[in-house]
């Protein structure tokens, strides 16, 4: 009498045919992506002959050595404190009108410019010279900006200050 079958036996495939199988797969992708594949080998071509490519690869290598040599310096004093001032930099200015920003920025260039010129002429300046150039209605300008400047700056302390015993 002939024995019941209990299990099948499904052969599983061999080395060979799980290799033609991927294979036949990545052809497939390649087939699909042959112009992104072509710029991309393009762009290492370029990398490499710019000599690009031997540097990443270095860095990628030693991506440990460079990671830890970029956190100390990030965590240097100077650094913390340099991106704290431009972040609260960055903040004021978002708070001002750009117009304003582009006034005041083109105005200090062109003062820069004549303080210059006027360092280059070397001259004495008395209290006479500084009545008279009040009498100048750029000069006049200047103060009277620079004063309320300095009022402005003055309650911003005040407010500051109080905010802080508050």
């Amino acid at each position: 009498m002939a024995q019941r079958l209990t299990t099948i036996n499904n052969p599983s495939p061999g080395e060979k045919e799980y290799k033609d199988l991927h294979l036949a797969q990545l052809k497939e992708e390649v087939a699909q992506h042959t112009d992104s594949l072509r710029k991309t080998m393009e762009l290492i071509e370029e990398l490499h002959e710019s000599g690009l490519l031997e540097i990443l690869q270095a860095m990628v290598k030693s991506k440990d050595k460079m990671t830890g040599i970029a956190v100390e310096q990030l965590l240097r004093p100077n650094v913390v404190t340099s991106i704290n001032n431009v972040m609260a930099l960055t903040g004021v200015l978002g708070n001002m009108e750009p117009q304003m920003t582009q006034k005041m920025v083109a105005s200090v260039s062109k003062g820069l410019k004549k303080a210059g010129e006027g360092l280059e002429k070397d001259e004495r300046v008395g209290i006479i010279d500084l009545m008279r150039a009040l009498k100048d209605p750029d000069v006049n300008r200047s103060v009277a900006f620079g004063i309320n400047l300095l009022k402005g700056m003055g309650e911003g302390l005040k407010e500051q200050s109080d905010k802080g015993h508050n």
